[in-house]
């Protein structure tokens, strides 16, 4: 029986799809709110919030691992502004709202944004 795969492959080979969740995630952790297709949204979600409960540790070893993935800028952000935000919340840090199409191409829109 075909079981289904987990997550999105958005016509992208794995080093561009890597790069596309990197790269929104960064916007996301940087603006703390975003505007993107409905699809890129629901899928950076739980991309975002494994960063987030790690940041929340705030040990050398966990600010490593987020240095591999984003700049020292964003890891900063993430781990002195962002994550003390979260003390005592166990998940859910994340909100996606969903918009109407897009003009152009009728492409569900939606809203990615940090709880507060």
């Amino acid at each position: 029986m075909r079981k289904r795969k987990k997550g999105r492959k958005f016509s992208r080979k794995r080093n561009q799809r890597k790069a596309l969740l990197k790269g929104l995630a960064t916007s996301l952790f940087l603006n703390e709110k975003i505007r993107t297709t409905e699809a890129k949204a629901k899928e950076i979600q739980g991309f975002a919030e494994k960063f987030i409960t790690k940041a929340k540790k705030n040990n050398l070893h966990s600010r490593r691992l987020l240095l591999k993935l984003f700049s020292p800028r964003v890891v900063k952000k993430l781990i002195e502004e962002i994550a003390p935000q979260y003390k005592e919340r166990k998940g859910g840090y994340t909100r996606v709202v969903k918009l109407g199409p897009r003009k152009s191409d009728g492409a569900r829109m939606a809203i990615i944004e940090l709880v507060k």
